[in-house]
């Protein structure tokens, strides 16, 4: 009876765990997992409500949060308006006329024209991007704003880049593109000389890369060209450069131009220039 209470009484104490029947410290029961392996469930089981979450969240956009400013050179229907475009604006290093036409293709295709379209293309995939994109003018057929106000819009909207789109009218056996980039000027763009020569940087590799289209064969040097005489960047506040993409005189550049499917591929490429100066 003694002998039987006693065994009765030793399983019991085993019940309460290993290190009551006698096992060395550490040691595991037979039938149970070790505590890490314990520990590294327990660890699985509750983060993967995290890692669910996160696989099923939408990717944040690249250029979520980021502001930015398209400026499509000239307005279609400047040319009938030359009391407006002809007065003078102060652009602090000079006095010059608050707009000008613009160029065109020799068979009549206008620079306003091409600026209106390569931008509205980059505005559906910035957007699609997640930028915040604001256009200087709001369609082809007004006339302006003057350059002044093309340097306020940027600025008001405290943009992360302003972009002004051109095309240019040189000699016909000119060919190719360049970027123009601010001076210093003791003026309110000094504060932003620095970031807007990273920003032409950027364009100009991804213009070239994305187009084709050579550097320019006839002003500036490797596509960069500095100025100190343009309203649209003496006055901005932002990062801000002009790019010519290409020269609307010249048979080769022109064709290309006037080409849907390439505005397409310029419109790309500048949106990919911009990524990139802002990632």
């Amino acid at each position: 009876m003694t002998g039987r209470a006693l065994t009765v009484t030793f399983l019991a104490l085993c019940g309460l765990g290993v290190s009551a029947c006698g096992a060395a410290a550490g040691t595991q029961a037979a039938g149970t997992a070790p505590a890490s392996e314990l520990r590294t469930a327990s660890a699985r089981a509750s983060s993967s409500p995290a890692r669910a979450a996160t696989a099923g969240a939408t990717p944040a956009k690249p250029l979520a949060g980021k502001v930015i400013v398209i400026d499509p050179g000239h307005n279609g229907g400047n040319y009938r308006h030359p009391e407006v475009v002809n007065k003078k604006v102060n652009v602090l290093t000079e006095w010059k006329p608050c707009d000008t036409t613009g160029t065109a293709t020799n068979d009549g295709y206008s620079e306003a024209a091409f600026t209106w379209d390569v931008a509205n293309r980059m505005v559906k995939l910035l957007r699609a991007k997640g930028a915040t994109v604001k256009l200087t003018r709001t369609s082809n057929t007004g006339v302006g704003p003057c350059i002044t106000q093309r340097a306020a819009i940027g600025n008001k909207a405290h943009a992360n880049a302003a972009l002004s789109i051109h095309a240019d009218g040189a000699a016909a056996s000119a060919r190719g593109f360049h970027v123009i980039m601010p001076k210093k000027i003791n003026g309110p763009v000094d504060p932003v000389v620095g970031a807007s020569k990273k920003l032409g940087l950027a364009l100009r590799e991804a213009y070239r890369s994305g187009t084709g289209i050579p550097y320019s064969t006839y002003i500036g040097k490797d596509a960069l060209d500095y100025r100190s005489d343009l309203g649209g960047l003496n006055l901005s506040t932002v990062p801000k450069v002009f790019i010519e993409t290409g020269n609307m005189r010249n048979a080769t550049d022109a064709a290309k131009l006037k080409d849907p499917r390439f505005r397409q591929r310029v419109a790309v490429s500048l949106t990919e220039g911009l990524q990139k100066y802002l990632t």
